[in-house]
């Protein structure tokens, strides 16, 4: 499938999760939003769950790519991972808290889904717990556990991310619970930090 096809459809079956919901997501209404007829996306996906798996790969490799760094400065990459996680600067504008929450809401029926969102969660724990574990042998951050912060700053994001879905918070007010948790947790604070 070239990569233009595949970029609509992926596209259309964000806005026609936002606009329907899983429950009312049709191929036909995925072919509604794009430019292509519903032939030709069970040409390239032969269910729906196929092409809804290949939807939240395209969704964690977004997500994925956001959470990397250059940096090898621990402080610098935890901040990007917060920035990723909580500071969209739209959060409701291209659909994608409302896309995935649809998805996550199929999870105890869809054994994909919860598996595509067990790797996600995962490698959002190791990332965080890497960048840990880097800060305190480095000194930047205090003597804890890696593992039990990534899963804090994991739940705090899956929280903020229902917040923003179900009471259109913006995913900065939980940053700043998750920052003032690090300052308890690591002795630093984003906001803190002095550049040299």
């Amino acid at each position: 499938m070239d990569a233009e096809t595949r970029a609509e459809i992926l596209e259309a079956t964000n806005r026609a999760l936002c606009e329907h919901g899983y429950a009312g997501l049709t191929v036909q209404r995925i072919a509604d939003e794009a430019s292509v007829t519903s032939a030709a996306i069970h040409y390239h996906f032969d269910t729906k769950e196929e092409l809804l798996n290949a939807f939240l790969d395209d969704l964690i490799g977004r997500f994925e790519s956001e959470l990397s760094c250059e940096s090898a400065d621990p402080q610098t990459r935890l901040d990007t991972v917060l920035d990723a996680v909580f500071s969209r600067k739209n959060p409701g504008a291209d659909g994608f808290p409302v896309a995935v929450m649809e998805l996550k809401a199929q999870a105890p029926y869809h054994e994909l889904f919860r598996e595509r969102f067990l790797d996600f969660d995962g490698v959002m724990r190791e990332v965080v717990a890497d960048i840990v574990r880097d800060g305190v042998a480095g000194g930047e951050f205090d003597e804890t556990d890696p593992e039990e912060i990534a899963r804090l700053i994991t739940t705090m994001s899956n929280g903020a991310h229902a917040r923003v879905v179900a009471l259109d918070e913006h995913p900065a007010e939980t940053r700043r619970i998750v920052e003032d948790a690090l300052e308890l947790h690591l002795g630093w604070r984003p906001d803190a930090r002095v550049d040299e």
